[in-house]
């Protein structure tokens, strides 16, 4: 069994934070875990805008605090988000996360799971890393 807390994952190699403060990304289970999948605590700061577009890996996002919108940038629909909503981009949806009037506070599903190295690149991309 595995357990393990937020507070011990704050500050830590297991926790990404966006170069430019927009996000960070605190994750629970990666890929040498064998769970098939990466979990993670995510906060979206209020008032940023991150252009997203996960090429390689589908995504299911539960908001549990806070507020924002995401902007799917095929059809430009403005999707509000606030408690009790859970988006998927099971099309690997590029997208604006837009942060609201207060962080938003979210609990992310990758498949294929995450090594714990994956950044965004320059076009909002995580890469498949096949290795741990």
């Amino acid at each position: 069994m595995l357990v393990r807390k937020l507070e011990d994952i704050i500050g830590t190699e297991d926790e990404t934070i966006a170069e430019n403060g927009n996000w960070a990304s605190r994750r629970f289970l990666f890929r040498k875990d064998g769970m098939g999948f990466t979990l993670t605590n995510t906060i979206i700061k209020a008032g940023t805008k991150t252009h997203i577009w996960y090429q390689n890996h589908l995504e299911a996002v539960y908001c549990f605090a806070g507020n924002g919108q995401v902007e799917t940038l095929s059809d430009g629909k403005f999707h509000k988000i606030e408690p009790g909503t859970m988006y998927a981009l099971d099309e690997h949806d590029e997208h604006y996360l837009h942060g609201g009037t207060e962080d938003m506070q979210l609990v992310c599903v990758f498949n294929p799971p995450l090594t714990g190295r994956e950044t965004h690149d320059e076009n909002g991309v995580y890469p498949l890393i096949e290795e741990d």
